[in-house]
Parts: C-alpha cells; sequence; structure tokens
C-alpha cells in the first residue's frame, strides 16, 4: 500500500495555532509525513497568513517523534542555497533524520514582484535552480572545504559545520512534471521525486522516463523514491463527497471529472482503491493537498476510513 502523507498551503492561512493543531492530527492520526507549501502569498489577493517555513519546520521537528516532513518545495529563488543547507541540516538533526528536503526552481510571479525577489526567465531559472541543487548536495555531502565557482553562485572554502548527523545530510527531492527540465535534474540530483497533479497514466510515462534517465546517469533507478503530491476531496458519504465537490469547482466538475485530473476524490473505499491503483504505478507515497486547514475533524475521519 502506498504511504499516506497531508500536504497543506502554508500561504492559505497557516498560523500557530492552526499549524500546532495540525501537526499533532498528522502525528497522532498514523499519516506517514506532513509536507507545506513554502510560500509568501498566493498568486491573487486576498493575502492571508503565511507562518514562515523553516521556522514551522523547526517547531515540528521538536514536538513529534514520528513522522517525515519538509518543505514542498523550498525555492532557491528567495532563499540562497548556503542557508537552506544550513538550516536543512540542522532541523535534520533536531528531528533525529526525518527531513526531507524538497527543492524548487520558484515559480509564482505576485511573490518575488512584492517582496524584491528576481524570479528571472524559465532558462535562467532552472539553471539557477541546477547550481543552486549543486551547493547544497556538496555542503550536505562534502567533509572537506571546497570551491564552487557558477554563473549565480561562487563559494570559496566552504563548510558546513557541524556536519549533519545523518551521512550526507537529509534526502533531496525534486518535484515538478517536466520531461525536458525537471525529470532530467531529478535523474540527475535528487533522492526522491515528486510528481504533481498528475493522473495514473501520466505518472507511468513520466516513471518510465525517469529510469530511463537514472539509468544514463548511472544511478539505480530503486535508488530514488517516487511520490506524488495531489488534490483531495474526502467525504463521509457521496452526498458530502459532491457537496465539496461542488463548492471546490464552483460546480463546474463532478468527482470522476477531478479524479481524470488527477486527484484523490471519494468516500473512504474509494480513496482506497485510487492509492491501490497509485501504488501499481510506480507511486510509493501520496502527499494530499488539504486545503480546509481548519477541519481536523476531516483529517480524523479519512485518517480512520484510510490509513487505520
Amino acid at each position: 500500500m502506498v504511504e499516506v502523507a497531508l500536504m497543506i498551503e502554508g500561504q492559505n492561512g497557516l498560523n500557530w495555532p492552526r499549524w500546532q493543531r495540525i501537526v499533532s492530527a498528522a502525528e497522532d492520526l498514523g499519516f506517514a509525513g506532513l509536507f507545506r507549501s513554502d510560500h509568501y502569498t498566493n498568486s491573487n489577493p486576498p493575502d492571508l497568513d503565511s507562518l514562515e517555513l523553516w521556522v514551522s519546520l523547526t517547531w515540528l521537528a521538536s514536538h513529534t517523534r514520528r513522522i517525515e516532513f519538509g518543505p514542498l518545495v523550498s525555492p532557491v529563488s528567495f532563499r540562497h542555497p548556503t542557508m537552506t543547507a544550513r538550516m536543512a541540516a540542522a532541523v535534520d538533526d533536531l528531528s533525529e533524520g526525518r527531513l526531507v528536503l524538497g527543492l524548487g526552481a520558484g515559480w509564482q510571479e505576485r511573490e518575488h514582484h512584492n517582496y524584491g525577489w528576481d524570479l528571472l526567465s524559465v532558462k535562467e531559472r532552472f539553471a539557477r535552480f541546477e547550481e543552486g541543487v549543486q551547493v547544497i548536495s556538496r555542503l550536505l555531502r562534502s567533509d572537506a572545504p571546497f570551491d564552487f565557482e557558477g554563473r549565480y553562485y561562487q563559494l570559496h572554502e566552504a563548510i558546513l559545520l557541524p556536519r549533519p548527523g545523518r551521512r550526507n545530510g537529509p534526502p533531496i527531492l525534486i518535484g515538478g512534471n517536466g520531461y525536458r527540465r525537471t525529470l532530467p535534474l531529478a535523474a540527475r540530483y535528487s533522492d526522491e521525486w515528486n510528481a504533481i497533479y498528475t493522473p495514473l497514466d501520466e505518472f507511468r510515462k513520466l516513471n518510465a522516463e525517469l529510469n530511463r534517465l537514472l539509468l544514463s546517469e548511472g544511478r539505480a533507478p530503486a535508488n530514488v523514491r517516487r511520490s506524488l503530491m495531489t488534490g483531495c476531496v474526502f467525504g463521509r458519504n457521496r452526498s458530502e463527497v459532491g457537496r465539496k465537490v461542488e463548492a471546490r469547482t464552483g460546480g463546474r466538475r463532478s468527482p470522476q471529472d477531478l479524479r481524470q485530473r488527477g486527484l484523490i476524490v471519494g468516500e473512504a473505499a474509494q480513496i482506497r482503491e485510487q492509492l491501490a491503483a497509485l501504488a501499481e504505478v510506480g507511486v510509493q507515497r501520496v502527499m494530499l493537498q488539504w486545503l480546509d486547514l481548519d477541519d481536523l475533524q476531516g483529517i480524523e475521519r479519512m485518517a480512520q476510513g484510510v490509513i487505520n
């Protein structure tokens, strides 16, 4: 059976009381992990509470004992890779080795404009991202000082101290569905590839292409975990599922429409069937995007029906 984790959008009103309740629920209810986005705000107003990512993960690391967790994903566009590596190693050590370090290039134009960060063109953005991943990987994995001369980052006699407690530090996750840029980067640098809102047939194709790229890089496909982040609509019965889908889509989509787009939708038995189908195409962990940050009762009911 595929592992089931929660994913929340931190820019959708996350504050300390909500975060603490969600963390406790994920830990106590049996979810494999808890992941969250790293954004200042959404791409369109209104602006809502958005608890800072790494501060929130530090609290989680010291207030849980079991779940894996991490950013999905933390962009190099407004976090310098040397600082990301330092924070990630420290939080991973604090949690005794439970962090998954999700990294991204950055994409949301509004937050970069509003807060003074340079997003760059898509081509330049991915070139900077590759350099950032290289810097983070080398800091986590190198026991000796090193130099790095890139277009975007330059390091001189750089070393991360104290050394990570986990050999090579936390695993690096690279997320995305792009054949041309994202999959080659995942094949080169990641310990986990995370697909986003991907239907079964498309995941199967992406997964096969990643296997091909990994072999061309001289890496064993089995050494890279495969995960999927996708939307989730859970209801106790068909009518509750229908009401939630109608509210989510403004009445423009049916539950089946959303399933065909790669979302996990339904009652507990239906969700278990969809998870089993994901496992058959190679998904090892699914991060279910839970948008209502105050619906702890729904999270509990889903856990009872799906994973317990």
